[in-house]
């Protein structure tokens, strides 16, 4: 059995989120079974309130499930203790956020190389050049964020989620702050994670668009999965996503 776990990138077993107790509990996950293969690009769609949030940061371990079990890479991280669980985001977890994140008073470069010296270790130069060349920023290693527009700062995030070689990369809403060109620029980057050099990437998104270049499109509704689509266009994922928030949306959903 572990040779098998280590075969999944992420694993989610009857992961539940709730929040407070009694009839005012809210309950943001209700039951989330799910495997994800290495070298796979998943995005996660649903309507406002259907737990996209929660599920990306109880996949992540920023959050901890009220039941259930999460693995990442074959590592059960659900009674991780703070400090390892810090650890193994730091070395083997990439993340990328709509507000980028980045640290004003450093230099491009200072903020790729930023989960090297939190993870206690030596900047690693070359591949630091490596991921910079890959997101096309080479020419700016030395300016600060402010001096970048909001696809370069980016971009400046991307890399810095690469530049460890994690095995899964989080993306939340990455391209809610950019045009429709530089959003395009940004999923090519994620894509070319996925394709040449195997990362895994979860993207949570309301864009269909952006949502089309994943591999697989993920229908959450009240906190449960309740639907999939494999490599589907942008109108076919709109279309999904309009059954959701019709009648008998769950049936929809899952035809």
């Amino acid at each position: 059995m572990a040779g098998d776990r280590a075969d999944w990138a992420v694993e989610l077993h009857g992961v539940q989120r709730r929040y407070g107790r009694g009839r005012t509990a809210v309950h943001a996950l209700r039951g989330i079974d799910l495997t994800l293969r290495p070298g796979t690009f998943t995005a996660v769609m649903g309507p406002s309130g259907s737990g996209k949030s929660t599920f990306l940061q109880c996949a992540a371990g920023l959050d901890r499930p009220t039941t259930g079990t999460v693995r990442l890479g074959g590592t059960e991280i659900t009674g991780m203790k703070e400090n390892k669980l810090t650890a193994l985001r730091r070395t083997r977890l990439g993340f990328v956020f709509q507000a980028f994140n980045l640290l004003p008073s450093l230099t491009v470069e200072q903020n790729v190389v930023l989960p090297m010296r939190l993870a206690g270790h030596r900047p690693d130069r070359r591949r630091t050049a490596d991921v910079l060349a890959q997101v096309g920023l080479t020419d700016k290693a030395r300016r600060r964020p402010a001096q970048l527009s909001g696809g370069q700062q980016q971009r400046v995030a991307i890399a810095r989620a690469l530049v460890t070689r994690p095995d899964v990369v989080f993306a939340d809403e990455p391209t809610g702050a950019l045009d429709t060109t530089t959003a395009a620029e940004i999923l090519s980057l994620l894509r070319q994670a996925v394709d040449t050099h195997t990362a895994t990437v979860v993207m949570v998104t309301h864009d269909p668009s952006a949502a089309a270049w994943a591999d697989r499109v993920l229908f959450l509704a009240d906190g449960e999965i309740v639907g999939h689509l494999d490599r589907g266009t942008p109108a076919q994922i709109a279309a999904r996503m309009t059954a959701l928030t019709a009648p008998d949306s769950f049936t929809q959903a899952a035809a």
